[in-house]
């Protein structure tokens, strides 16, 4: 388990001070580019395309988009269910049947990528790689195969990513924000202090995270991380842990409460508890999330456009978790709102997101379509200084 900061004043401190650095300040400078310089290097034309590709423990996903304005046009997306985790707890290894399905995918995402003559991009793997004694041969054979340069990046990146994309659904009656990015391997927690960020300045403060969790402003107020986690279980992971279950509510039921286990962990959680807090909001961004959102609102054809920003009661959320149980695995695998690729998975999402729902009791949970990918294509926008609002 990841993380980089123990204890701590809590989520609602009076006065945030003295928070500790989060990350080594070698590895925080790779992210701290400055647009570049016109003497030294041609800047970049706003009009280059600009793509990024997430290959995690269950699917192999990629954006390629444009900058517009202050947000970000999708040109091109690729999303594809590679399984790259399946066999990973039990043997430690990506096995051969995993990683032909990941190259297979890899490989139309190359094409993409020609196709458009993309130029700048990032292509980078998770928790999978970084678990499997093999991922050294699995990405040499990668770049063999594909000539794709994949770069495994770290629990804090990763977090720090998946919170920068989230900056456009941020209110600015926030001040106390929980970030949780459920993925197929592990998921990420971070708590951000915002109540010392003006309100207007709120969603852009949460985009200048991604130079670093410890990222010294001059300038510009700051967000303050009070706590991160990162949590080796995800959607995948968490549902191989249990296969041998055969009831499916006791199945259920013991995946929530071993996930809220691993919560204990997060400064966070004891002071949270049984709290409702006016300025308080969570974000939710995993393919779990955006599934509930489509099963609450009846979509028998997803649309990302309905469910990107949609704000959920927890009663709505418990709602749509007892109707999945109350279907039985016979009947979400029929189920139109949750797809094939995610009907073995649901479950397993579900239990992590209401172990989190009662860790936190809030009225509300903000939908994101959104996640790694969009943080590193906002990242590299904004280091290249192409975006309206210019470098964040």
């Amino acid at each position: 388990m990841s993380r980089k900061r123990k204890g701590g004043a809590g989520p609602f401190p009076s006065v945030v001070a003295n928070v500790v650095p989060l990350v080594p300040m070698a590895d925080a400078a790779v992210e701290r580019r400055l647009a570049p310089d016109p003497k030294l290097e041609p800047r970049p034309d706003p009009a280059d395309l600009y793509a990024a590709l997430d290959l995690g423990t269950n699917s192999c996903r990629m954006l390629i988009a444009q900058p517009k304005g202050n947000q970000l046009h999708v040109v091109d997306s690729f999303s594809k269910s590679v399984q790259l985790g399946q066999g990973l707890e039990a043997s430690g290894r990506m096995s051969r049947a995993s990683m032909a399905r990941a190259v297979g995918a890899l490989k139309i995402c190359q094409r993409k990528l020609e196709k458009h003559r993309v130029s700048r991009m990032r292509l980078v793997a998770t928790e999978a790689c970084r678990r499997a004694s093999n991922a050294g041969e699995f990405i040499s054979v990668v770049k063999r195969e594909t000539g794709l340069a994949l770069e495994i990046i770290k629990p804090e990146e990763e977090a720090r990513l998946a919170v920068v994309s989230c900056a456009p659904l941020v209110s600015m009656k926030t001040e106390q924000l929980l970030v949780v990015d459920i993925g197929g391997g592990s998921t990420e927690l971070v708590w951000i202090d915002l109540s010392r960020v003006p309100p207007v300045e709120r969603p852009r403060a949460i985009m200048r995270l991604h130079q670093g969790f410890d990222h010294e402003e001059t300038v510009f107020p700051r967000a303050k991380v009070v706590d991160w986690i990162s949590i080796p279980l995800g959607v995948a992971t968490l549902k191989d842990m249990y296969a041998d279950v055969a009831d499916d509510g006791a199945r259920f039921a013991l995946m929530s409460w071993y996930f809220e286990e691993q919560l204990a962990g997060f400064s966070p959680y004891d002071d949270a508890a049984d709290q409702a807090r006016e300025g308080f909001q969570i974000i939710g961004t995993s393919g779990t999330v955006t599934t509930v959102a489509a099963s609450h609102l009846g979509l028998k054809r997803y649309d990302r456009n309905k469910v990107d920003g949609l704000r959920m009661t927890s009663d709505q959320i418990d709602r749509v978790i007892q109707d999945y149980l109350a279907l039985g695995p016979e009947g979400r695998r029929r189920d139109p709102r949750i797809g094939r690729d995610r009907q073995t998975l649901i479950m397993s999402g579900a239990a992590i997101l209401q172990a989190l729902l009662r860790a936190w009791p809030t009225d509300r949970l903000s939908v994101a379509d959104r996640g790694l990918r969009e943080g590193l294509l906002y990242a590299q926008m904004s280091a290249d200084g192409v975006l309206e609002d210019g470098p964040f």
